[in-house]
């Protein structure tokens, strides 16, 4: 009994003027202990609110593949994978020399946190350039097996990292294995 009449003898509250005043009436320990244990619930599930790679989110942003063709790009997350796709243009000064990239990937998630998930899977990209005479157009095609890191430096905005191997066709004819973070990086901001 002691210790409640001490707790509400030492409970002021804090009114205009700046001044603290003792509290009105009694307080209670185990009410004090309620509050806190179910505003501190409330907070920990909004702070724990999963980030982007929620179902049914679209991120906006722009990447660039293993081969170095990228773009403006869009993904969309179902919670478990996220595929997206890209376009790129290119028309530097001079005639006939314009670029147009494309392509699209998936990537499974095998792994997730709220911050961040490493999934496998892949991509395709296209590119068509116009190269000055005597050269004249390329047509170069990707197909790109690999692994991708998304880290969210906040709640909607990712940042990816993509390793894996290259592979050129048509025009294009070489093989890599790629893991420069320079090459094959991408910001996405979801909604």
């Amino acid at each position: 009994m002691h210790h409640r009449a001490l707790v509400s003898r030492l409970t002021f509250q804090w009114k205009a003027g700046g001044k603290l005043h003792e509290a009105p009436g009694r307080v209670s320990m185990a009410a004090m202990k309620k509050t806190i244990l179910a505003t501190s619930f409330v907070l920990a599930s909004v702070a724990t609110a999963h980030a982007g790679g929620q179902p049914n989110s679209i991120g906006v942003g722009a990447e660039i593949e293993l081969s170095n063709v990228g773009g403006v790009s869009v993904n969309y997350d179902t919670g478990k994978f996220h595929v997206g796709g890209f376009l790129g243009f290119d028309d530097p000064a001079g005639a006939s020399n314009e670029t147009i990239q494309i392509g699209g990937r998936f990537f499974y998630h095998i792994a997730s946190t709220a911050m961040s998930d490493f999934s496998l899977g892949g991509g395709l990209a296209f590119q068509s350039a116009n190269n000055p005479a005597p050269a004249g157009r390329t047509t170069a095609l990707y197909l790109e097996p690999g692994f991708q890191i998304r880290a969210f430096i906040a709640s909607n905005v990712a940042l990816s990292f993509t390793g894996g191997i290259s592979i050129g066709t048509v025009d294009a004819s070489r093989v890599q294995i790629n893991g420069d973070l320079t090459g094959t990086a991408g910001v996405h901001y979801y909604f």
